[in-house]
């Protein structure tokens, strides 16, 4: 099985190294994270002008990799050889390229560390060649985190800087910026270098040092439409409409959709508490209390109704039957039909 990408983070924090990493998947930002730590910890400063280097894959190929892995560091312990998007090896499917690198990988050179960054791919485990990452390698898969997980991601991430963050706040992170780590570690960084001292995050924190509206965002108008407060919805959508760049309603259509069928698994599973809830949706309680309430005012036949709605307004943005309805007039008639 890959490794935990944090696990393998924690060790290189400790100065623990290994001859081969190999980072593969979806999600570039532990790819991008794991390297940068190596590149800055694995090689004295003083030695990476001999002893560190970095290849790019479509200038390169599988044999000048390994042929620079075998070299032997000058006047050092080691050396560092990263293959950067390495997913454009050009000879990748060529006969006999997988064999090279298991080959080289069951018995490499103690003292280079070669990182492989294979970048938005994956190599197929039941392969030999999976099957020997995971065996002889630090295989690392980086994989994209659900929209349902981010909560948790935030609440994670941010606890590991030392600092706490509210529920709602780590919501307000969650569905204000979605599941691009880069952006939203980028974030959570810009705002935590206020903070000299351990930090309960808060909304108010977030509105202030984000940017994020504590009243006007993707979190308080799902709030607004599962209490069916019209007014308070109206008010976010006219507020989105003065700057359309910042709230594309593409992410609103699939943010909603994703809150009713939330609601759906609770009338599904017959939740009836919000432990129950928070179990059947892996949230946080205090998070899960909002949703069985929400529940309430909508029932399954209705939430059928509104995931009909959500399709139609989809195909409206696309110019299906949309005449001149602009986006903010979409979201509207979309918000108008769920609520009545």
């Amino acid at each position: 099985m890959p490794k935990n990408p944090n696990d393998v983070v924690k060790d290189l924090k400790a100065g623990k190294f290994s001859p081969v990493y190999f980072l593969d998947g979806e999600e570039p930002y532990y790819i991008d994270l794991i390297t940068k730590i190596i590149e800055e910890t694995a090689i004295p400063e003083h030695e990476r002008g001999f002893n560190q280097l970095v290849i790019y894959g479509k200038d390169a190929n599988m044999g000048v990799v390994l042929n620079n892995a075998r070299k032997f560091p000058m006047m050092a312990e080691r050396q560092l050889v990263v293959v950067k998007e390495a997913q454009s090896l050009p000879d990748w499917g060529n006969e006999g390229i997988p064999e090279l690198l298991i080959k080289y990988i069951e018995n490499p050179l103690p003292s280079t560390i070669l990182v492989f960054a294979y970048k938005y791919k994956k190599i197929d485990g039941k392969t030999s060649l999976g099957k020997a990452l995971n065996k002889y390698a630090v295989y690392v898969r980086s994989e994209k985190v659900p929209d349902y997980k981010m909560n948790e991601w935030v609440e994670l991430y941010i606890k590991g800087t030392g600092h706490q963050i509210d529920p709602k706040a780590a919501a307000l992170l969650a569905d204000s910026i979605g599941n691009n780590l880069e952006v939203m570690t980028n974030e959570i960084g810009k705002m935590l270098i206020n903070f000299k001292e351990p930090t309960q995050i808060t909304v108010d924190h977030i509105s202030k040092y984000v940017g994020i509206n504590k009243d006007y965002n993707n979190f308080e108008l799902l709030k607004a439409i599962g209490y069916k407060n019209a007014y308070k919805a109206n008010q976010i959508i006219q507020y989105f409409s003065q700057n359309p760049k910042n709230h594309p309603v593409i992410p609103l259509f699939s943010l909603i959709y994703f809150y009713f069928r939330q609601l759906a698994l609770i009338h599904e599973n017959k939740a009836r508490t919000n432990d129950q809830v928070a179990s059947i949706l892996k949230m946080n309680p205090f998070i899960a209390r909002e949703y069985l309430a929400v529940s309430r005012n909508y029932n399954l036949g209705k939430i059928i109704e509104v995931f009909k709605h959500i399709r139609e307004a989809d195909l409206r943005y696309k110019g299906v039957e949309s005449g001149s309805m602009s986006d903010a007039e979409i979201l509207r008639d979309l918000v108008y039909k769920i609520l009545h």
